[in-house]
């Protein structure tokens, strides 16, 4: 069975349908659309529209132009592009198969959207699931979203839809359901339930797996701009290959396929979906042949008794502007120029008799800022400023948007802004996470015009299936005894970075297995917290994958609130990995690459 990765973000390329129709012998396409951002964004049009409030792109894009290859193959299409609306992208899709006169069966699937009961949650003593904040005000939420599983998919799948559209659920989930459906899959074998989810996760980030984000991007660096869009050849054993299009761009090697099994998965013993907790530890990744590469070695356990929430809830406003100083010394005279921006703007809030600011950043882009302490001393001829702020007022940051244009007379030599127009103040969306139990979270499918209540799996913990994760692989031992040299780790392996609200997730992978023991001698926690001491506010979690010669590090607390909260030029962590990779090394002569 084949499963096409066809979208990994709202706003990604439309060459992927396409290019996977073209391919043939797909029997799946799977779209994941949503982030938290996304959610609120279309929580706000939806508020405006009563018909909107979903990836409108999945229609005019992905669906449009398709419909007939896609009706003529019978693919089948799995997209949780209803975002806060999958009732009105339903329905948008079923006229557009009318329009067309093509008879596909569309499913909706409903369920995760909490909104009406947001007096109640906001009333219930609920703290947030990783800082302990307080529920936020109810006048100032935007989304309440439970991560639904697959098994409505499946339901839906089994009444005979074609087309199925979700809400907010697991980005795996997609994919697991097409293999839950296909291979009559048991609820309760969680090693296959684990599996399903790894294909849907190497999946869910479209070519991120063939040669997107690689550390090594040299090596596809000249055919990213036809790269391929991963597809996954599913066996019944839960086993897969990831593989591409023929004659498509990028690369799919053990190690594009690595980086992306580290993205954002935290406790790789303990990565929890709504369907299944993951054991990822021993994943094996083997070439099988040309842009071919066996996944296999997926374990797993059963679910916790309670589904995640996404809550995004305004908190003010925020705004900023890029500018770049040209010249010797650009460092010094962005500098100059933004203490000035910054005392104009708060004598201005001051005479007003308004708030100070909630927050302001500073950041020279090209002075490597970015590297903390670690930073070279560059006599920097260019650089670009950029300057943020957040107020509880609108009008607060349009006065710190004019303080900044205001003073460009005034500046020192060097100033250019290339659009100098001024930015509009924007909301900021905060992310208030929080843990619900399933019983509460009622999940239905609308198909043909019947609405099927979904059972959900039994979730109760026996024999090999606990809840507890598992004691963790023994570490690997270096032999110190050796005369050592000093490589950066960039030359000794890949990585890849990403967030999770507040928190960065850096996962670092060994070009060759026997450099795993020096990797995790020289990557200490506090080797890692020192790297990133200029951001870092919380503490540092380190993981051993065995299975991929892996290491995965949680860094907590490090990104200014992450998202669009954030006022940090890289709010999502994704340079963190190429700082990291900076890191000096000590590894014995003779294994040096």
């Amino acid at each position: 069975m084949r499963i096409g990765g066809a979208c990994g973000f709202w706003g990604e390329s439309a060459m992927a349908t396409p290019q996977l129709l073209a391919e043939g012998g797909i029997d799946y396409l799977v779209y994941d659309y949503l982030a938290e951002i996304t959610m609120s964004i279309m929580a706000r049009a939806r508020a405006k529209d009563a018909e909107s409030g979903y990836a409108t792109d999945f229609l005019s894009e992905a669906l449009a132009p398709n419909l007939e290859a896609i009706a003529a193959q019978g693919v089948k299409i799995l997209s949780n592009a209803g975002g806060v609306n999958p009732a009105a992208c339903g329905r948008a899709i079923e006229a557009l198969l009318a329009s067309k006169g093509i008879a596909l069966t569309v499913a909706v699937v409903s369920g995760d959207d909490l909104m009406d009961s947001r007096d109640a949650l906001a009333n219930a003593g609920i703290t947030e699931m990783s800082s302990g904040a307080p529920f936020p005000p109810a006048s100032a939420i935007a989304s309440i979203n439970a991560y639904l599983g697959a098994a409505p998919v499946v339901e839906a799948l089994r009444a005979g839809a074609d087309i199925v559209i979700t809400g907010r659920c697991a980005d795996s989930a997609l994919a697991l359901a097409a293999c839950r459906h296909a291979f009559s899959w048991d609820d309760a074998d969680f090693d296959l339930q684990a599996a399903g989810s790894l294909v849907g996760h190497l999946l869910e980030c479209g070519p991120q797996a063939t040669g997107g984000n690689f550390t090594d991007w040299r090596d596809v660096a000249d055919s990213i701009a036809t790269i391929g869009y991963p597809i996954a050849e599913v066996h019944a054993d839960g086993s897969c290959i990831i593989t591409k299009p023929a004659d498509t761009g990028g690369a799919v090697t053990p190690a594009t396929v690595a980086e992306q099994l580290l993205y954002e998965i935290e406790d790789p013993q303990n990565y929890l979906l709504p369907d299944v907790a993951c054991d990822f530890s021993n994943v094996t990744l083997s070439q099988q042949g040309p842009d071919r590469v066996v996944v296999a070695g997926a374990r797993g356990r059963s679910p916790t008794d309670s589904y995640k929430v996404s809550t995004t809830w305004m908190d003010g406003y925020r705004g900023g502007m890029l500018l770049s100083f040209i010249g010797d010394q650009a460092e010094d005279r962005a500098g100059a120029f933004a203490r000035a921006a910054l005392i104009r703007a708060e004598s201005l809030l001051k005479a007003a008799g308004a708030p100070p600011f909630s927050e302001t950043s500073v950041e020279t882009i090209g002075a490597e800022e970015h590297y903390g302490r670690y930073r070279r001393q560059l006599d920097t001829r260019e650089v670009v400023l950029k300057l943020a702020a957040r107020h509880p007022a609108a009008a607060g940051i349009g006065g710190f948007i004019k303080a900044i244009t205001g003073l460009a007379l005034a500046a020192p030599a060097g100033l250019s802004i290339f659009n100098a127009g001024r930015p509009r103040p924007s909301p900021v969306v905060r992310l208030f996470s929080f843990l619900i139990a399933r019983e509460k979270v009622r999940a239905e499918v609308a198909i043909g015009g019947r609405t099927l209540a979904v059972a959900l799996p039994d979730v109760s913990a026996d024999g090999d299936h606990r809840l507890e994760r598992p004691a963790p692989p023994v570490p690997p031992t270096a032999d110190v005894g050796v005369d050592l040299v000093e490589v950066p780790l960039v030359r000794l392996a890949w990585a890849r970075s990403g967030d999770k609200g507040n928190r960065a997730n850096v996962g670092v992978i060994a070009r060759d297995e026997a450099l795993l023991p020096w990797l995790w001698r020289g990557l200490s926690v506090e080797v890692v917290a020192g790297r990133f001491a200029h951001f870092l506010e919380g503490p540092v979690e380190r993981f051993l994958l065995p299975g991929p010669a892996a290491i995965n590090f949680v860094l907590h607390d490090v990104l200014g609130g992450g998202g669009v909260s954030s006022l940090r030029n890289d709010p999502q962590g994704k340079s963190y990995a190429q700082i990291l990779l900076a890191t000096p090394i000590s590894i014995p002569a003779n294994l040096v690459p």
